[in-house]
């Protein structure tokens, strides 16, 4: 029954759709999302780095994240139609998740369709990658969503990654543009909060920082649990969580800074970095402090989803199922950062002249501004 209403929702949005192409061309670009209601920080990177290669461009943004309730629910449904109408008016539509409209529908030909997944690379296995596993979608109602269909480029942060890529979002290497997410540069800049953080946070800066940045799963609350347990009487560490935006597990104010710092802010400030199948370990790894994988459910996360990273083999004295032996490393300090700059060099391959730079030029070219 799920699939003949999806397909009967398909044909209404065609219905929808058929006049709004009428519309001309109009020399914009737009981007969805469901990721979030604001602007990432890529989209916030690339739509100045656009303005200053294509200002005569208009940039339009459409982010709506799909809440509970039946208000909610048809709000996000006229926004949809909203979407249909820039995707008939657009050169360029740039998405970081899937995208209903984007997939399900029939475009002009003069729409291009760029993918600029929100993580910067895929250590778990996702998309086309995990229907049928547990975590991940069924198959007939992925056929049904037209899951990851007309895209004429895909975003890929390495060579490495790009095979990852090529299977989630089922495409060829022919569509696959090698450069970073922009927010590397922002990583990268060498600035950050530090001011700011210990002024909001007084005390902790005697202390060192170990900051738990999980990905958004199930037992995400029994893990943390378990690194509290290790780090409460720690003398001399402070373990701070910055939970996934999707988690709706309840926040311990002991553990969550006060202020409006993001996972990368953290990240650029703290002192060690735990994360679990989590890609912001190419962060991380960018900026190459000691960068830990805790992960208590490995066999069950195998089962559950796949990871397409070894992180055994390729961090091999990081990666820890007890929470007990991997607090005893932390404070050993002793860290193969020679092996966290190969993990790095070989999923994120640096654009010279910058990421956002590059990626503003090749858009520009596509959009034939």
């Amino acid at each position: 029954m799920k699939i003949i209403l999806i397909g009967i929702l398909k044909v209404i949005l065609e219905i929808i759709y058929a006049p709004l192409k009428l519309q001309k061309t109009k020399n914009r670009i737009v981007y969805l999302s469901r990721q979030s209601n604001d602007k990432s920080l890529d989209m916030r990177l690339l739509e100045e780095a656009i303005k200053k290669e294509c200002p005569e461009t208009e940039q339009v943004f459409r982010l709506r994240m799909l809440e509970s309730g039946l208000g909610a629910k048809v709000k996000y449904a006229l926004g949809v139609i909203g979407d249909m109408f820039y995707l008939a008016s657009s050169k360029l539509a740039i998405v970081d998740t899937y995208s209903l409209t984007v997939s399900c529908l029939h475009h002009k030909k003069s729409l291009k369709v760029l993918q600029i997944w929100h993580a910067l690379g895929a250590t778990k296995k996702f998309g086309w990658q995990s229907v049928g596993t547990k975590e991940g979608r069924d198959e007939k109602l992925s056929k049904a969503l037209c899951m990851h269909k007309n895209y004429d480029y895909v975003l890929a942060p390495s060579s490495e990654t790009a095979k990852f890529y090529m299977e989630g979002f089922n495409v060829g290497a022919d569509k696959i543009k090698i450069c970073p997410l922009p927010r590397v540069d922002y990583v990268t800049d060498g600035q950050s909060k530090t001011g700011d953080f210990f002024y909001n946070n007084p005390g902790m800066s005697e202390k060192k920082l170990v900051l738990y940045v999980p990905t958004f799963r199930e037992r995400e609350e029994y893990a943390a649990e378990l690194l509290k347990a290790e780090f409460k009487d720690a003398e001399g560490y402070q373990l701070i969580i910055s939970p996934h935006p999707l988690s709706l597990v309840k926040k311990d104010e002991n553990y969550i800074p006060k202020g409006n710092f993001s996972s990368v802010d953290l990240m650029k400030l703290a002192d060690i970095i735990i994360t679990d199948y989590s890609a912001c370990a190419y962060e991380a790894a960018l900026l190459m402090k000691p960068l830990y994988f805790f992960v208590p459910d490995y066999n069950e996360y195998m089962k559950d989803r796949g990871i397409n990273v070894n992180i055994f083999e390729e961090l091999p004295s990081a990666v820890f199922e007890n929470a007990q032996a991997l607090a005893e490393a932390i404070k050993a300090d002793e860290y193969d950062f020679n092996s966290l700059y190969t993990f790095k060099e070989k999923y994120v391959e640096l654009a010279k002249s910058g990421n956002t730079e590059t990626l503003a030029k090749f858009i520009k070219m596509i959009i034939g501004d």
